[in-house]
């Protein structure tokens, strides 16, 4: 799964510029092989038997205690099969590109390795070695594909993330220091006995840190920016998956090895993720730029996932990996119809795209059926996930689960304006030559509503894969 990207970048750096279908397709198998397989391992990981599987296991740097450690468990199977259903989805929906094609797709394939070497690393060295290799392309992307105050949003993006990263490396290095054990390894670190004021310390580092990238509050300023600036896929990876590695972090690593510094700072994330909700949707019903609207929606329903993880309970962190899934899902398909209605019209403006839906039927449906799950309609994945979350939340946090509630209410409500303004209302006169959505591009936006559909139909099949390792998590906390 990690080496799939890897070799199609290996592939691509050998073929020439000239070559496109050649490139596309080289993109299109090694993100299908990777999806492949990271089916293969959600649907034969043994849920009865629980804990780590598909283990690989070497030394690396025996000195230092850094092994490539890698596997798979109820936690991040669900993580791996997000990445590897939008990956395939971007490279299907990125066909017609011609601006430096070559160029584009080896990023891509660059950027989801770091993506897969995140999510099924147990060695903080890797772990934080693939997290810098996942986040560094996209100033790439950004600046040359994208659009819309490219430079500044390429640019902030990358200060934000440097930031998260310098509070990362301390946080980590405490770690190893303060162990005694001399490695890196998760699962031994997990045994040692830090004391109450390096779980303190570092937990904080750890949390502001990969909190950058999981777009907590106040740390988001970056990402709104970031979605509206980049092309369609980097859109899709941005919001679908890359914000998942900083929210996955905080669980994996802060509060699985720091248990006394997560309930030190628990309230703290509660209100930070409280406020992250509020805002996003308040600032989101001011917006008028379509990216914006998902951007900021982004923003409040990652708030929805730390509050999840703020609650410490098996419902809550439940619900927040299946929110993590359902919204990248969401997200993926949000920003893959934008970007078709974008190529267009060269315009994400909602008054000026009126009645859409009687121009191009089959893509605003597209774009509907994301708004319905961002607005948690029964029979979505996201509102399950939402559900567990918010149960949760009213039992530890009564009233930061009230709050959120009333804000989801605002969210549904603001999602039902952006389509009415958006497709429902008189067709622009300038559009109507515009055609609808090929069947070759309709399958990578079918992909993404299907597993969004499946998931809201069969969510016990998502929350049992989560369950069992969510249980003993809590008890090795």
């Amino acid at each position: 799964m990690l080496l799939s990207p890897f070799v199609g970048l290996l592939v691509l750096l050998c073929l020439k510029n000239e070559q496109k279908f050649l490139i596309r397709a080289v993109s299109v198998v090694a993100s299908g092989v990777s999806l492949a397989l990271a089916i293969f391992v959600f649907v034969t990981y043994d849920k009865g038997l629980g804990g780590l599987q598909f283990v690989e296991k070497y030394e690396w740097v025996k000195t230092f205690g850094i092994t490539y450690f890698v596997g798979v468990e109820g936690l991040n199977a669900p993580m791996l099969l997000l990445t590897g259903i939008v990956i395939f989805t971007g490279c299907l929906t990125m066909w017609e590109l011609e601006n430096r094609t070559k160029e584009y797709f080896i990023w891509m394939m660059a950027l989801v390795t770091g993506v897969f070497g995140v999510f099924m690393s147990y060695d903080m060295f890797f772990f934080f070695l693939f997290y810098e290799i996942a986040v560094v392309p996209m100033y790439i992307l950004i600046l040359v594909w994208g659009s819309t105050r490219k430079e500044y949003a390429a640019m902030k993006l990358t200060l934000f993330l440097m930031a998260g990263s310098g509070l990362i490396i301390p946080g980590i290095l405490l770690l190893y220091s303060s162990s005694g054990l001399n490695t890196f390894n998760m699962l031994l670190l997990h045994q040692a006995h830090f004391s109450p004021w390096v779980q303190k310390v570092a937990f904080i580092l750890l949390f502001f840190g990969f909190g950058v990238l999981a777009a907590v509050w106040p740390l988001h300023t970056w990402s709104p920016v970031g979605h509206v600036a980049a092309p369609t896929a980097v859109s899709m990876l941005h919001a679908g998956v890359l914000m998942k590695l900083g929210s996955f972090a905080i669980l994996r690593v802060a509060m699985f090895l720091l248990p006394e510094g997560f309930q030190y700072w628990a309230n703290l994330m509660m209100i930070l993720a409280t406020a992250g909700i509020v805002y996003g949707v308040f600032v989101g019903l001011a917006q008028t730029d379509l990216k914006y609207v998902i951007g900021y929606s982004s923003v409040s329903h990652m708030g929805i996932v730390c509050l999840g993880l703020a609650t410490g309970t098996i419902d809550g962190l439940n619900g927040a990996v299946f929110q993590m899934f359902a919204h990248g899902i969401m997200t993926a398909l949000f920003f893959s119809s934008v970007g078709y209605i974008y190529d267009r019209t060269h315009t994400r403006d909602i008054h000026e795209l009126g009645g859409f839906s009687k121009i191009m039927p089959i893509a605003s449906a597209f774009f509907i059926t994301a708004a319905l799950c961002g607005a948690g309609v029964p029979g979505m994945a996201s509102f399950w996930a939402e559900l567990l979350v918010f149960v949760a939340a009213v039992k530890v946090f009564p009233i930061a689960g009230i709050l959120a509630i009333a804000a989801l209410v605002l969210g549904a409500l603001f999602a039902l304006r952006v389509v009415q303004n958006s497709f429902f209302n008189t067709p622009n006169p300038k559009f109507v030559h515009f055609e609808d959505v090929s069947p070759f591009l309709a399958i990578p936006r079918m992909i993404l509503i299907a597993a969004m559909l499946f998931f809201g139909f069969f969510p016990q099949i998502m929350v049992s894969m989560i369950k069992s390792s969510i249980v003993p998590f809590l008890q090795g906390m």
